[in-house]
């Protein structure tokens, strides 16, 4: 089993971990320069806030919300999400830092273990400890794992935050929740390609012929499609044990 953590709105949050004021107020975070959007609050995208909106197209949009905006500060992105990950990483020996804000944990020997009660003990130790929220997704396989964090984080009321994807009837409508261009690993071209074929989501994705989609899609694509399905065919990339993760600033 593999979970994925992923903090939410991470960027956003990491602001509001230091102005509690800003809790339950729309937050946006602004790249370099302050050009774009690149982070939003769940009451930012309410509000009809795009990812990557140039910040001169919605000023008006900005003032008239009285939207909280912040230039991006990645030395303090850095240092919480070290943070973040430090902590996770004493949830399984077998990790992989997917990004600053996103780790893969391998869940190997917990047959015994109650992984929906586990994925929400690493919720309430990351925001007790670090005031920031999270959401985790564990299944069978990484791409899967994917996938149940999206679930996760889609329906938090359902959820709190974690959702074990494991049986068949779960992975199917999973995968059918979910959009072929939402796939994991499906860049724009290829969900375009797909879509052509008529295949809109990630089940019809893995029902269609091996041979296709290796040459369309190319050996990464077929590897993909079988991880979608069930069998692990993507491991962790450079497993790092726990004892090496440190908080630094050039982490």
């Amino acid at each position: 089993m593999f979970a994925l953590i992923d903090c939410n709105n991470f960027y956003a949050s990491c602001e509001r971990v230091f102005n509690p004021g800003l809790n339950g107020q729309p937050v946006v975070v602004l790249s370099n320069n302050d050009s774009c959007v690149i982070a939003r609050s769940n009451e930012a995208k309410a509000l009809g806030i795009p990812m990557g909106a140039p910040a001169f197209k919605i000023k008006e949009l900005l003032r008239k919300h009285n939207i909280h905006v912040f230039s991006s500060n990645y030395t303090l992105y850095g240092d919480m999400g070290a943070w973040v990950m430090n902590i996770l990483g004493n949830y399984s020996p077998e990790l992989e830092v997917y990004s600053i804000d996103e780790i893969f944990l391998k869940l190997e020997g917990f047959d015994l273990f109650d992984l929906t009660a586990y994925g929400h003990k690493m919720i309430e130790v990351v925001k007790r400890s670090t005031g920031i929220p999270i959401s985790v997704g564990i299944a069978p396989t990484k791409s899967l794992a994917k996938v149940a964090n999206k679930i996760a984080k889609k329906f938090p009321e359902r959820t709190r935050g974690a959702y074990l994807m494991q049986t068949p009837d779960q992975i199917e409508k999973g995968l059918k929740w979910t959009q072929i261009g939402d796939v994991w690993g499906i860049g724009r071209q290829y969900a375009k390609k797909l879509q052509n074929i008529q295949v809109f989501n990630a089940w019809q994705f893995t029902n269609l012929p091996d041979e296709y989609v290796r040459k369309e899609l190319s050996v990464v694509g077929l590897r993909l499609k079988r991880d979608l399905s069930g069998e692990a065919t993507l491991d962790l990339e450079d497993v790092a044990k726990k004892k090496n993760i440190a908080v630094t600033r050039s982490f």
